[in-house]
């Protein structure tokens, strides 16, 4: 958390994007925003996604673009995003933040590989943004690992 605050990165307030000006509710009156699914209700979707012999793994910016283009696609609330270049391989790291979880990168250009974790909650579909990052990435092999977190029993 420190180095994000010497960025200024850190607000020392809350987001209120997920605030209200309403009085507290009781437990009765909030919103689930578990997803029942095939007879199953979970917090949401985690993809573990792998980019084989990809490209484009070594610009920040671009990366930043898409991820946030995919999280858009997928029906996300996009809150922050953040990301860094690593020299002297190039490799990316970075994360945009959603109010339905998140969608992280790690990228090995050495190696044309990227390491793609997207988890959303909601009604989102984190598999709508897969095509979204295949249009830069443009991997001949994506490996995709579906969990349901958060499994009501």
């Amino acid at each position: 958390m420190n180095a994000l605050a010497q960025l200024g990165m850190v607000s020392e307030l809350p987001s209120n994007i997920q605030m209200s000006s309403a009085p507290s509710s009781s437990d009765e009156d909030r919103k689930d925003y578990f997803v029942e699914r095939d007879g199953m209700k979970f917090a949401g979707t985690h993809l573990l996604v792998d980019l084989w012999d990809a490209r484009n793994l070594d610009d920040p910016e671009k990366i930043d673009r898409t991820l946030c283009e995919a999280a858009v696609t997928a029906g996300a609330t996009i809150l922050h995003s953040h990301f860094h270049h690593f020299t002297p391989n190039g490799g990316v790291s970075g994360v945009v933040v959603l109010a339905e979880s998140h969608i992280s990168i790690h990228t090995w250009p050495e190696r044309n590989f990227a390491a793609v974790d997207i988890f959303m909650c909601g009604a989102c579909d984190p598999h709508l943004a897969i095509p979204v990052m295949q249009r830069l990435f443009q991997a001949d092999r994506v490996v995709v690992d579906e969990q349901r977190r958060g499994r009501v029993a």
